[in-house]
């Protein structure tokens, strides 16, 4: 089977599935906006699938973020705005255009030249002028609406600072983050909910910045964290004679230090 039969074949399934007549109720109780959150947890199992260097694994995965693309066009195309052609043509299209040192006959002599005529063209696209192209705030709006906050705080504060909006030292840096993380303890203490919500906000990206200037991945980090909780968990599950609700805290933190060091000493 060819990669367009293949295609051809997903795209029929899933018109099946979304068929009056024979169809499938969850599927057909969907819409663009409940699927929202799928599109999401496929991208990041994506992720994961590559990170695991399985291939098997990365196939299926990638099979489920497909899947995505597909019924979001079904959807889109029962009701008559547009079908996977005009996604497919569209994104075909913008290749095209704004790789015009392929397609074109614009030469370019590194990355940077490339990301330039990209951003231009980009603009172009939008109608925009060579001013409003170069302001950084309509960046960081598009940073903001489109990434996940982590991501977006980073491109959006590495954007600031190369433009000079930035720290002398990594002193200055530590300064913030204090005088954040004490604004916050006052909020929590005093302060309405609202005004808490956004000394925490406040905190979190100062703290981004550190990670920033040494270069770390806090999405990284924090997935890394997530990863080592789960394992800890695991083992605590492992030694728990009976279900952990019935245990008193003392005796969850036991668990916890004594699942820490299984850890510890299996990686030895």
């Amino acid at each position: 089977m060819d990669t367009l039969t293949a295609l051809q074949e997903l795209i029929d399934v899933v018109k099946k599935l979304r068929s009056p007549d024979g169809g499938c109720p969850w599927d057909l109780e969907q819409t663009p906006e409940s699927l929202t959150p799928y599109v999401i947890e496929e991208a990041y199992e994506v992720i994961d699938a590559i990170k695991s260097g399985d291939k098997n694994h990365v196939v299926e995965e990638l099979g489920d973020l497909l899947l995505q693309v597909v019924m979001q066009a079904q959807i889109f195309g029962e009701s008559g705005e547009f079908t996977l052609k005009e996604v497919a043509q569209g994104i075909t299209q913008k290749l095209i255009r704004r790789h015009p040192h392929v397609f074109g006959d614009v030469s370019v002599q590194n990355v940077d030249e490339v990301n330039q005529n990209w951003d231009k063209i980009k603009a172009d696209e939008k109608g925009e002028s060579s001013s409003d192209s170069q302001k950084l705030t309509n960046k960081f709006s598009d940073y903001n609406r489109k990434f996940p906050p982590l991501i977006a705080t980073m491109k959006i504060s590495k954007k600031a600072a190369d433009v000079g909006f930035e720290w002398d030292d990594i002193d200055g840096v530590w300064e913030k983050y204090e005088e954040e993380l004490g604004e916050f303890k006052h909020a929590l203490a005093e302060e309405t909910p609202q005004r808490q919500q956004e000394e925490l906000g406040d905190m979190l990206f100062s703290l981004l910045q550190l990670a920033r200037w040494n270069n770390l991945d806090p999405s990284e980090a924090l997935q890394g964290t997530n990863k080592r909780f789960i394992q800890r968990f695991k083992v605590m599950e492992s030694f728990a004679k009976r279900p952990l609700s019935e245990y008193s805290l003392v005796e969850l933190e036991a668990l916890w230090q004594q699942a820490k060091k299984e850890l510890k000493n299996s990686y030895e």
